[in-house]
C-alpha cells in the first residue's frame, strides 16, 4: 500500500504521503493504523521505522518516519526547537477578506461530559501561531496556504474556525463536518548537521480537485 506513497527515503528518513482516514497511532477502537503497516516500510532494514511526528486521522500529506533511534531522537528535537519548515493546504468553507495574514492565538484543550474534548483559544494556553496565504478562490470559498510555526494539536483548524472565523471545510469538531476534512500536509523540510534536508512535496489530493480546486498549477505559497 504505501511503496507508491514513499516521498524520500534514505539511511535515517522515509517521508510518507499518509491517507486521509488512518491514523498514525492504533485506536481505542483497534481498527487499522499506520502502526500496523510499518513492516512494508523497512526497505530491507530490519528495525521497524518509527513516526516523528503526527497528523490527525483524516488529514494527509507529508510525514516523517525515523529509520533508527539516534535519526528518532534528532528529528524530534528538530521539531521541537522550531526548525521544521512544514506547510499545509487547506479549503477553507468561505473567503477571508484579506490575501494573507499571521495568527498568533494560543491554544488549551477543553472538555465536557457532552462533547468531549476539543482545543480552543484561550490567553491562558500554549503559545500558538500560523501564518497563512490564499492560493485560490472558487465559489466561495478558499483553498488556503498554512505554515504553522509552532505544532500544537488540532492548530489549523482552531486557527481556520476561530481566529479567521472560517472552519475548514468537513471539520467535524470546528465546522459542519462533511464527507471529508480538506486539510492536506503539502511539504516538509527537517534540516539535518553535515547531510542534505529530508525535503518532501505531496501532491494534491484528488479530493480538493473534486470540489474544483487545484485544477491548475498551485504555487507553494511563499
Amino acid at each position: 500500500m504505501f511503496k507508491d506513497r514513499v516521498l524520500f527515503i534514505d539511511g535515517e528518513a522515509i517521508v510518507i504521503d499518509k491517507p486521509a482516514g488512518l491514523p498514525v497511532d492504533r485506536p481505542r477502537d483497534r481498527s487499522t493504523s499506520l502502526e500496523d503497516m510499518l513492516g512494508e516500510l523497512t526497505f530491507g532494514f530490519q528495525r521497524l521505522p518509527l513516526p516523528v511526528h503526527r497528523l490527525d486521522r483524516d488529514t494527509s500529506g507529508c510525514l516523517l518516519l525515523a529509520r533508527n533511534p539516534k535519526a528518532h531522537k534528532r528529528f524530534g528535537q528538530a521539531f521541537e526547537a522550531g526548525a521544521v519548515t512544514k506547510r499545509y493546504v487547506a479549503i477553507l468553507d468561505g473567503e477571508p477578506e484579506e490575501d494573507a495574514g499571521e495568527i498568533d492565538l494560543p491554544l488549551i484543550k477543553v472538555s465536557t461530559a457532552e462533547e468531549g474534548w476539543r482545543m480552543t483559544g484561550d490567553p491562558s494556553g500554549k503559545s500558538a501561531k500560523t501564518r497563512w496565504k490564499v492560493l485560490e478562490r472558487v465559489k466561495g470559498r478558499a483553498m488556503v496556504a498554512f505554515f504553522p510555526e509552532t505544532g500544537r494539536t488540532h492548530q489549523l483548524r482552531v486557527h481556520a474556525a476561530e481566529a479567521m472565523g472560517i472552519p475548514i471545510v468537513g471539520d467535524p469538531v470546528y465546522g459542519k463536518g462533511g464527507p471529508a476534512v480538506m486539510l492536506h500536509a503539502a511539504g516538509l523540510i527537517v534540516p539535518r548537521e553535515g547531510k542534505p534536508d529530508v525535503t518532501a512535496e505531496a501532491p494534491l489530493p484528488l479530493r480538493f480537485h473534486n470540489i474544483g480546486f487545484g485544477r491548475g498549477p498551485v504555487p507553494p505559497g511563499e
